[in-house]
């Protein structure tokens, strides 16, 4: 069985997104983990958006890359420029994806406009969740 990864800097918007959009699309193909380069907490946006789509993020913690270090991934895919470039290096034949999303959390405005920049980082990272299962986990 297949072992993905999906690392951001805190472990608390995107890469949890991502993680459920993954364990959505990949099913029994593979085992789905996230980690943050830190650790911020799940943002309780991110489980609200994703429950708007029928994912329940409620039960995801926030871990640190440092916890799975003895893990040999096949895919690792930092979703944020800052995962790309602070990465720690552990050996590993993964083969690695990068994506830079917006950071929802970094969203302002009424909550309305929150919401909605959330719910568009939502859409952009399903739908490249969705065209890496497809592409990657056969």
């Amino acid at each position: 069985m297949k072992k993905v990864l999906v690392l951001c800097t805190g472990n608390s918007c995107r890469s949890q997104i991502a993680e459920g959009y993954l364990k959505h699309f990949a099913g029994d193909k593979a085992v789905i983990y996230s980690a943050g380069i830190e650790t911020h907490g799940v943002n309780p946006r991110a489980i609200e958006t994703m429950k708007a789509d029928g994912i329940d993020l409620s039960g995801h913690t926030s871990n640190n890359i440092e916890e799975y270090l003895d893990i040999d991934f096949d895919f690792v895919i930092t979703v944020c420029d800052n995962a790309k470039e602070s990465c720690p290096y552990f050996p590993t034949k993964a083969v690695k994806f990068h994506y830079n999303f917006p950071d929802p959390a970094k969203a302002q405005g009424t909550e309305e406009e929150i919401k909605s920049q959330f719910a568009e980082v939502r859409e952009m990272i399903k739908s490249y969740t969705q065209n890496f299962v497809n592409e990657n986990l056969h």
